[in-house]
């Protein structure tokens, strides 16, 4: 269940019918079960842990079968998100991204690292991209640690980037593309390659079931 996003709405419950009597599941639970995950709200550590054990949770139930991972968030932080990154492309399960509203920052990472041609977005979706940001204060000496380690970390971004986008850039357009916040609708993000297809309504795969 989304421990951060429980916090901030109510979170609706069903309860169907068994041969035991009554069951109780959030909706979140059952989405679990059709291999629905989502990640709505900020990104950070708590919401990172819970990501990362549905992934790993649904990989070890059926390896094979993918995962649907709708994205909802205006980021967050950068440790976070490449801990549900890393787990993204270490589990076999192939995992498809959907953006529902928006993926800003930490979010469009996530969005574009998702399995290939299996990246989606709405039509009224925002993405936004831009560079990672940080404050520190204290010595100059530490100042000018932690300056490295964030220029450290934008690299190591735009290099995951550049290794998903299916527009070719190079490292240094990546870099002058990030440098400030940069806003995107469905279609420019479609261009950009971020999505590989924006999702006007729900199709029905070659099995007969929904996609």
């Amino acid at each position: 269940m989304m421990r951060g996003f429980a916090k901030a709405t109510s979170i609706p419950s069903l309860k169907p019918i068994t041969g035991g009597g009554w069951r109780q599941h959030d909706i979140f639970s059952r989405l679990l079960m059709e291999r629905i995950v989502c990640l709505n709200g900020p990104v950070d550590e708590t919401m990172s842990a819970s990501i990362v054990a549905q992934l790993l949770f649904l990989e070890a139930d059926a390896p094979e079968k993918p995962i649907n991972l709708y994205i909802n968030t205006p980021g967050g932080s950068v440790t976070a998100g490449l801990a549900i990154y890393d787990t993204m492309t270490y589990i076999s399960s192939p995992v498809t991204t959907t953006c529902v509203g928006q993926a800003a920052s930490m979010g469009s990472l996530l969005l574009c690292g998702g399995a290939p041609k299996k990246r989606y977005c709405l039509p009224h979706s925002s993405i936004m991209v831009h560079q990672p940001s940080g404050g520190y204060f204290g010595q100059a000496s530490d100042i000018a640690i932690h300056a490295k380690e964030i220029l450290r970390v934008r690299t190591q971004l735009n290099e995951i980037y550049k290794r998903h986008l299916t527009k070719p850039l190079s490292l240094d357009e990546i870099e002058k593309l990030m440098e400030r916040d940069k806003f995107m609708g469905a279609e420019d993000a479609l261009e950009l390659g971020i999505v590989d297809e924006i999702l006007t309504t729900r199709v029905k795969n070659e099995e007969g079931g929904q996609q």
